[in-house]
């Protein structure tokens, strides 16, 4: 549990830095080397292979040779664990959106009932796990 719980760390500390998830977003269209993933930004290229480093100890890409050239490749298998755990808050979100949706229906009824000076029929409430979208 310690050695998912360290990677984890180290996809999200990847993924912290723009350039690092640009180079991730590059790396969807196939392989490429330092100089191609250096060309649009406007720093060196040993900048690049530092991020690289950390793309890699992350387990996010892997680098391997060809000829002269130095190749990155990506992977996504950690990306899908950081997805997967991710996902786990999803049911919290869903249950506090469902309860925020309660809560403006009875603001907005009492609004109402304070304009025209009469009360509508109470809704019912809505069971637990608020909204399957």
């Amino acid at each position: 549990m310690a050695t998912a719980a360290k990677q984890l760390d180290a996809v999200f500390g990847a993924l912290a830095d723009p350039t690092r998830r640009a180079i991730l977003a590059r790396l969807t269209g196939g392989d490429a080397t330092v100089g191609e993933l250096a060309a649009p930004f406007r720093v060196s290229q040993p900048a690049i292979s530092r991020h690289l480093k950390v793309l890699e100890r992350a387990g996010l890409i892997s680098r391997t040779r060809r000829a002269t050239a130095r190749l990155s490749h990506l992977r996504a298998e950690p990306l899908r664990e950081a997805t997967v755990w991710l996902a786990g808050y999803r049911d919290f979100w869903e249950e506090s959106y469902g309860r925020l949706d309660e809560l403006l229906a009875t603001l907005q009824e009492r609004e109402t009932e304070e304009q025209t000076g009469r009360k509508r029929p109470r809704r019912r409430p809505r069971p637990q796990g608020g909204r399957t979208s």
